[in-house]
């Protein structure tokens, strides 16, 4: 058997022992070796793409749902390069990936031989852990060597406590392809005496005990752990839930979901600071927030890696690994105050909305209400996160995901699909023109590869929405073409390029009848910028004129 093939077959074999179920290759030749062990590996869902960024975010989709490992394959030069985008977001949200990019041998390596690049820590301080795999040789030990290497790579991906990439560089030598020959100097399945084995890592440390308090806000950002636990935790202690969309603690009675509107009143925002605040994960969304939180006497955050904790504000009063949100005796005033609050501006907000026509806070907010229970939605990274954030009413039964690691709008069209592969139960993307434009060809599937149930709403404004919100709207001369970006597309003819259905939103009674159907497709709703920047001032000013009244 011929190194190459000999390696490949044993870090796939390991891969699955690990727990691996999804492994995403982009085509190439000198990862051959990888790609073939892979296809032949029938314990694995092999998914093929013609485009290394869309491969990376696929499997980020994957990662992300399934809470596990994927591997990801590439062949050697710019290929791993496209990798890096992914790398960086797999790396800020916490996704376990791992990287297996193919390379040369090192006798290759500077001389200007095709294909060969600098492949040695190439994403720098974006993975948790890389290793040099080395040139693999028939001896003894090799076999024991590759498989630690992967479990280590497992274990590092996986975490606890700090999920994240790794990445594995093997280099090859000819022949690529299997050579007929089975023998090899040891046994490629391991054995008994340690050739392969699993990592056991230590629970973590005791929890940190809060003291009773009834003035407590629990809030919940992008890549929390153990929601359910500290929610059913804060409702005990009569604690209100701030929660991000894709927090998900944006449920039951304690769920207050115009926080954003709220805490931009200044004068309701001071005079509801709490006595502490506890924060899960990285919140992001809303300023109003992040301004808030800056103010806080106490503000703990919960972290399960000691190591990298989110503190964007730099407010952190306390870190702990895990807390303890005691009941405290007393009434009820504190949380009667924000719910009263919550129903006052959510009245407001619908208000608005309502009135408004098809808006894209009034398509987030109804998407979110009429899809089914058990559906996944990957939201955009830019204006739909912050839509469903502003507009989305508490529900339960609606698992929703975003990008929000680096926060860019590439690969959300893979990462969707990637996510929706492995949700078991319907999928929706909300996304903005400009994020599909971006990706498109995470829509190319082959016909071999799995397919998802999963329908794409996009919000079509002919542009950058989200500017139009920012300072730079003031600048009429240079905006419309530097930030504004309109690109005139008809998102009917992407749809018919890639053979998938599609359908036109006009008015907002038609979402519900346009989401029905199976499989890969298309909904359009088209909105104008300027318009929605109107709507945002409108519910923002809607709910201050209600919180006077």
């Amino acid at each position: 058997m011929n190194p190459a093939t000999a390696l490949s077959t044993v870090l796939i074999d390991e891969l699955v022992r690990c727990g691996v179920t999804d492994v995403v290759l982009a085509p190439g030749s000198r990862s051959a070796p990888l790609a073939l062990a892979a296809h032949a590996e029938s314990r694995v869902r092999l998914h093929v793409r013609v485009d290394e960024r869309s491969a990376s975010y696929l499997a980020i989709g994957l990662a992300k749902r399934s809470e596990r490992p994927v591997a990801l394959i590439c062949t050697s030069g710019t290929a791993a390069a496209n990798f890096h985008p992914a790398v960086i977001e797999a790396s800020e949200s916490g996704v376990p990936l791992i990287l297996l990019t193919a390379d040369r041998p090192p006798e290759l390596r500077g001389t200007g031989a095709n294909q060969t690049i600098d492949q040695i820590k190439l994403y720098g301080s974006a993975v948790r852990w890389f290793a040099e795999v080395g040139v693999p040789e028939d001896r003894p030990g090799q076999v024991a060597y590759w498989r630690s290497l992967v479990c280590r790579a497992c274990q590092r991906a996986a975490g606890p406590p700090d999920p994240g990439p790794v990445h594995l560089n093997v280099a090859f030598r000819e022949p690529l392809i299997p050579d007929g020959d089975t023998t090899w100097s040891e046994p490629l399945d391991g054995d008994a005496s340690g050739a392969w084995f699993r990592a056991r890592v230590a629970p973590p440390s005791a929890a940190l005990h809060i003291p009773p308090t009834r003035r407590g806000v629990l809030v919940v950002g992008d890549g929390a752990a153990n929601v359910r636990r500290y929610v059913a935790a804060a409702g005990m202690a009569g604690w209100p839930v701030l929660s991000e969309p894709n927090g998900g603690g944006r449920y039951g009675d304690h769920a207050v979901s115009t926080y954003h509107f709220l805490l931009g009143d200044q004068e309701w925002a001071d005079a509801h600071r709490p006595d502490v605040v506890v924060t899960l994960g990285r919140p992001g969304l809303s300023r109003p927030l992040l301004s808030w939180l800056r103010r806080a006497e106490e503000h703990i955050v919960v972290s399960p890696d000691l190591t990298r904790w989110p503190d964007p504000t730099r407010s952190a009063t306390q870190v702990a690994q895990a807390v303890e949100i005691p009941i405290a005796a007393g009434g009820d005033a504190w949380l009667r105050a924000w719910r009263h609050a919550d129903h006052v501006a959510r009245q407001a907000i619908d208000e608005v909305l309502d009135s408004s026509g098809l808006t894209e806070p009034r398509i987030a907010r109804d998407l979110a209400e009429v899809v089914p229970n058990g559906s996944l939605l990957f939201c955009g990274s830019s204006m739909p996160i912050r839509d469903l954030d502003q507009a989305m009413r508490p529900r339960r039964g609606l698992r929703l995901m975003a990008n929000r690691g680096a926060s860019g709008i590439d690969g959300l069209v893979s990462s969707a699909v990637g996510a929706a592969l492995a949700h078991n139960g319907p999928a929706y993307a909300l996304i903005g023109d400009l994020t599909l434009l971006h990706d498109q060809n995470g829509l190319i599937l082959g016909p071999r590869e799995p397919r998802p149930d999963l329908c794409f709403v996009v919000v079509n404004n002919n542009g950058g929405g989200i500017f139009s919100l920012l300072p730079q709207a003031a600048l009429e001369d240079p905006f419309e073409r530097v930030f504004g970006t309109p690109h005139g597309v008809d998102f009917g003819y992407v749809a018919a390029a890639h053979g998938l259905p599609y359908a036109l939103v006009e008015e907002p009674e038609e979402l519900s009848k346009a989401l029905k159907g199976d499989g890969l497709r298309i909904v359009e709703a088209r909105t104008d910028r300027m318009s929605n920047a109107a709507v945002h001032a409108a519910m923002r000013d809607a709910v201050r004129a209600a919180m006077r009244d």
